[in-house]
């Protein structure tokens, strides 16, 4: 495995009505020469400098963007207050308007549901999706999910949450490492120190605990949003090229969900990460590059390869356009 890289800087951008948001970048505008804009949007409790070895396996030829939503990382609160999945999909909108589009949008988790709602509302402004580990409606039980649902329980739930911020960072980031990773021992001391020094920073703003709450409030009310602006009701809408990364060792998203997702998709490339937990990105950035990087240059260059077309039929090592990643 390559050297970690240094994080990418970022500056806060204005988005108007108040509206700031902390965006990672590549690149000044002036040095991007022709390079096409990706933009990358984090999951619950994330941040950008989630993004980092991807952004670095991608930045010779995509110009990249990762954005802190807003409650999170270095970006402050939303002046009102709303941590929606609306709220979210909305400053991700606001910051692809603001430059050159569409663009090549990429999310993870709750990230990737936003992102979704990005692609079906303002298909003038996304190019190609690509989704790891998208947080798409699942109802079936497992055990992760529904313990991060009890925090929403009144008054037990946010009283429960505070005890377990109450522990010391170094527990925290250990039980991050322990349930986002398939192997947590493979993460890079040097991103360990650097998520422990993100969670003291965390400790010190006084809205992160709101922000995560009030975001997961929003998840849970897109699951259980019925009608055309459904999360699955508006992937089968998004009519850009999609590439969906699923991980076997997922505890999060439950990879039996991929299937669903290639078949609601209309143009999508189904790969199943093994051995792999919830941050393929994180965990696996060379092996998710790879696949990143195939995926949008058959975009940029007007192909189709390895998509399901509308009509059903498929190309690929598979029949159904599925395939695993190997190393």
């Amino acid at each position: 495995m390559a050297e970690p890289i240094d994080p990418w800087p970022g500056e806060l951008v204005d988005l108007g009505d108040g509206l700031q948001v902390f965006v990672r970048s590549d690149a000044s505008i002036e040095d991007r020469g022709d390079r096409r804009r990706a933009v990358y949007v984090h999951g619950l409790g994330g941040c950008s400098a989630n993004w980092t070895d991807l952004m670095g396996a991608c930045c010779s030829e995509w110009a990249g963007e990762a954005l802190d939503l807003p409650g999170f990382g270095g970006s402050p609160p939303p002046p009102t207050g709303d941590y929606s999945i609306d709220a979210h999909a909305g400053a991700v909108v606001r910051l692809i308007a603001a430059g050159e589009h569409p663009v090549h949008l990429l999310g993870n988790s709750m990230g990737g549901a936003a992102a979704v709602r990005v692609a079906a509302e303002r298909p003038d402004l996304v190019r190609s999706l690509t989704l790891i580990s998208p947080a798409l409606p699942d109802l079936r039980p497992r055990l992760l999910p529904y313990q991060m649902a009890a925090a929403l329980l009144p008054v037990l739930g946010p009283a429960v949450y505070g005890m377990l911020q109450r522990r010391p960072p170094e527990v925290r980031v250990q039980e991050t490492f322990a349930t986002t990773y398939f192997d947590p021992s493979s993460a890079p001391p040097r991103r360990v120190l650097e998520a422990l020094e993100a969670e003291r920073e965390r400790d010190a703003q006084q809205h992160a605990k709101t922000a995560v709450l009030r975001s997961l409030r929003g998840m849970v009310a897109e699951y259980l949003r019925p009608g055309h602006r459904s999360l699955w009701a508006q992937a089968a809408r998004v009519q850009c090229p999609v590439l969906l990364v699923y991980a076997t060792g997922d505890r999060f998203v439950d990879p039996r969900m991929a299937a669903r997702a290639a078949r609601v998709f209309p143009r999508s490339r189904l790969v199943l990460m093994p051995e792999t937990g919830h941050v393929a990105m994180m965990e696996c950035p060379e092996r998710v590059g790879r696949e990143v990087r195939t995926f949008l240059r058959g975009v940029d260059s007007g192909g189709s390869a390895r998509l399901r077309g509308a009509g059903g039929s498929a190309a690929g090592p598979q029949a159904s356009g599925q395939y695993a990643a190997r190393e």
